[in-house]
């Protein structure tokens, strides 16, 4: 027995020498693959549909041949390890970015009193000689209010500083003022956006400039209240026959107010735009209840520079309608549809029907095009374009309200803010700028009136017929016993 005891206790011993060398031996390689990770930097998986935690092919063909130095400056981030994490992927796309890390904000009152932070905030600064950028965390993310998606952008934002802080030149980006129907404060986020893109914005009064300037790159023109003054719209043409590039953001004249003036130019283009504005009826091309809000896939005249599929929202737009192809080919003008409605659409010009459905009164709309790029041949090979949208109020901060329940800016719907930005890109041959959305949530809720209908059924009457059987079921069994 004695002997039996002292074996099982040798044998207890040996395996349990075993079981501590084998995990001393696991825990040594896990941190010495670890060790080896963080030395080399090597990049993780990323198995995401949407790629959120990886660099896209984009940014490296943008960013690999990089050869100023940069460097990201991460300030107070240790919270934010994915952003750590993203933020150290840069230098493996070009050796020439650098990441520097400031986790504690008490040490360097310096930097606290130079960006005006508190000890708690956070920040990223780009830097690239004596030109800096910085970004915010809410510069990061933003919440699409139509699918209840949150989005992230950190990629887009973290690309395009380093891009505005290298550039050479940037291009220059003008909103036409005068005589105007919305305020300037009605586009100071578009404005925002636009320079957060590495543009420079300003405002151009052409009485008192007396001319569009010569660094012009792009003339944004939105809804007038009146006409232009002769000499206005003489530079504007003059502007436009030497190869200058305009994005028009035109509502439908509803109010019929004469503008010859300003309908000169659209001649020069080969188009008018309608008084009415345009209803749809596919519960998919509208939001929920709201057919005057037409949702329209963007075709990929102006998403070259994009992984995503765009969706824009125009509100109360009118119809865009070009002349004949003789009169086009007359003025050399050619165009590519960028947005339009479905086949089921249709053009209302008495505002006094309340009715959402066609009526006898009502003209077809049927795949109205609402979004077009106008190029017009020009003298010596050159070409003046032209990117217009028979809308607005989709480019604005105007609030809205949605289902009664809530407040969204216009051009925070579907991805409005994205059509201007990259038609600015488009238009200024900025193919080094980027707009990268990615899902960083699963959609909790969609906006169609289908979709709409659908959700209400699986919530309500999907449980209601399961019920229902379960009591057929159990009487059916009740009464067989």
């Amino acid at each position: 027995m004695k002997k039996i005891i002292e074996i099982i206790k040798k044998k207890w011993l040996r395996d349990t020498f075993y079981t501590v060398l084998l995990i001393a031996i696991i825990f040594a390689v896990y941190y010495l693959i670890n060790f080896a990770v963080e030395k080399i930097n090597a990049e993780d998986l990323d198995l995401t549909s949407d790629k959120i935690y990886s660099i896209s092919d984009f940014t490296r063909t943008k960013l690999g041949n990089l050869d100023k130095e940069v460097e990201i400056d991460l300030l107070n981030m240790s919270q934010y390890e994915y952003i750590i994490d993203f933020s150290n992927k840069y230098t493996q796309v070009n050796s020439n970015i650098k990441i520097e890390r400031v986790d504690d904000l008490t040490s360097r009152p310096d930097l606290t009193n130079q960006y005006g932070l508190q000890d708690t905030d956070s920040l990223i600064v780009i830097k690239s000689g004596e030109r800096e950028t910085t970004l915010a965390m809410n510069d990061l993310y933003t919440y699409d209010y139509t699918t209840r998606e949150t989005i992230d952008l950190t990629e887009e934002a973290i690309t395009n500083a380093i891009i505005e802080v290298t550039i050479e030149e940037k291009p220059k980006i003008y909103f036409l003022t005068g005589h105007n129907n919305y305020s300037d404060n009605y586009f100071s986020i578009i404005k925002d956006e636009i320079t957060s893109e590495a543009n420079e914005v300003d405002s151009l009064n052409i009485l008192t400039a007396g001319s569009v300037p010569e660094d012009c790159d792009c003339l944004v023109i939105t809804t007038l209240k009146e006409d232009l003054l002769e000499a206005e719209k003489d530079k504007i043409l003059e502007y436009a026959n030497n190869g200058g590039k305009i994005l028009l953001l035109q509502n439908s004249n509803i109010l019929g107010i004469e503008t010859p003036n300003f309908n000169a130019i659209l001649d020069l283009y080969g188009f008018t735009i309608s008084n009415g504005i345009i209803m749809e009826q596919d519960p998919n091309k509208m939001v929920y209840g709201s057919p005057e809000f037409v949702i329209s896939q963007v075709e990929d005249v102006i998403n070259e520079n994009i992984n995503m599929n765009m969706n824009i929202c125009v509100i109360d737009a009118g119809k865009i309608i070009f002349k004949d192809n003789e009169t086009l080919e007359n003025l050399g003008v050619t165009y590519k549809t960028i947005a339009r409605t479905s086949d089921s659409a249709f053009l209302r010009t008495n505002l006094k029907i309340e009715s959402a459905s066609k009526k006898s009164e009502d003209e077809d709309a049927s795949n109205a095009i609402v979004g077009a790029l106008v190029t017009r041949k020009l003298e010596n090979d050159k070409e003046a374009q032209m990117i217009v949208f028979s809308n607005t109020v989709f480019a604005t901060n105007q609030t809205i309200n949605m289902y009664n329940s809530y407040v969204v800016y216009a051009n925070d719907i579907c991805n409005n803010n994205d059509a201007v930005i990259n038609s600015i890109s488009y238009l200024t041959q900025r193919t080094d700028t980027i707009t990268i959305r990615k899902n960083a949530d699963d959609v909790s809720y969609t906006v169609t009136e289908a979709q709409h209908k659908i959700i209400v059924a699986i919530i309500f009457i999907v449980p209601t017929l399961v019920i229902i059987a379960g009591i057929v079921v159990w009487q059916i069994r009740r009464r067989k016993k």
